[in-house]
């Protein structure tokens, strides 16, 4: 074993991880030493023997601070991601002394996972009441990030395209959830008996927002059809806010798995043709870390639920059906 090996496996430790982090974020090491609560001098000791120890040069000393050198920033992306992982163990330990079964960590995508993760959700916590799960909605540009560093186990809703995954991931197809073209009972297109593209022409817009998976195929759609879109739009991922909108206004919405005969709040969807546009929702993780016992568990409760909705055996919106076997599947 070299000595550069020897250090790597040997003698690296938890509270090396911590400063590259620490450095990189506030890059002075007074700043440093003020959150570390050390000395100056123990800081830039310590990085010192760090660099002696790897024999890499990891920070330069410039007039604008610290700052990474190739290698500084490549253990420090390492870094991250092993802190990541203590963390992660620190929590399910404290979760298993404390007689609660593991935590889940999980990215939605709101406009495509609404219906589908509440139901899972119920489901594990009639299995297992002492897995807990932590849900945070963002888009997958925002989503794929954390799941790949690992401070997400799972991330739920519509499966993005495999080139915006670059084959990093593994992943599980669920449900097809139809895509519609909707308004509220009131508007004036719901009242014509023959409706034709250009019809659409003059209306405002609720679109979901530039860079989330629905926005391209569907201005390529209306481009298509000679649709153009209007400076008069609203863009948002909620579905709660579409519906409410669609009350009250004249405007039209591309929507995913949204029941129109809803009691609470009922729509219309326009008789025209959509191609598939999007991909089934599903469930993606890493396809290096893998699975904890607690993501395997959420995975099958998913599964669970995607059965249910397609089959109606709990509350169901009307025309969603499960994706093809819902085998898992890598990414080509």
């Amino acid at each position: 074993m070299s000595e550069f090996d020897w250090y790597l496996q040997i003698n690296l430790k938890a509270r090396h991880l911590r400063l590259l982090v620490t450095i990189d974020t506030y890059r002075n090491l007074t700043q440093v030493a003020d959150v570390t609560h050390v000395t100056v001098p123990a800081v830039s000791k310590s990085l010192a023997e760090l660099e002696r120890g790897l024999g890499l040069t990891l920070f330069s000393r410039t007039a604008r601070g610290l700052v990474p050198t190739p290698y500084g920033d490549c253990l420090i992306r390492h870094a991250r991601s092993m802190l990541t992982i203590l963390h992660q163990a620190r929590d399910d330990l404290k979760a298993l002394s404390s007689g609660t079964e593991g935590k889940v960590y999980i990215g939605m995508l709101p406009a495509s996972a609404s219906v589908l993760l509440p139901q899972a959700l119920s489901f594990l916590k009639e299995r297992s009441p002492g897995t807990n799960v932590m849900v945070t909605e963002g888009t997958t540009a925002s989503l794929l990030p954390e799941l790949w560093q690992g401070r997400l186990d799972l991330v739920v809703g519509r499966l993005p395209p495999p080139t915006d995954t670059h084959g990093s991931f593994e992943e599980k197809e669920l449900l097809e959830e139809p895509v519609a073209l909707m308004t509220g009972h009131h508007h004036p297109l719901a009242r014509k008996k023959t409706l034709d593209w250009s019809d659409l022409r003059s209306y405002p817009w609720i679109l979901p927002p530039p860079g989330s998976i629905l926005r391209d195929p569907l201005e390529r759609v209306l481009e298509a059809h000679d649709v153009p879109l209007t400076n008069n739009y609203i863009e948002t991922l909620s579905i709660h806010v579409a519906r409410a909108q669609l009350q009250v206004s004249d405007f039209i919405a591309v929507l995913a798995g949204i029941a129109p005969n809803d009691t609470t709040q009922p729509l219309y969807t326009l008789p025209l043709s959509l191609p598939r546009l999007l991909r089934p929702a599903g469930v993606l993780w890493n396809r290096i870390r893998g699975l904890s016992p607690s993501a395997q568990l959420m995975v099958a409760c998913l599964e669970e639920a995607a059965q249910r909705l397609s089959t109606g055996s709990t509350t169901t919106p009307r025309g969603i059906k499960p994706a093809a076997k819902a085998k898992a599947k890598r990414p080509q």
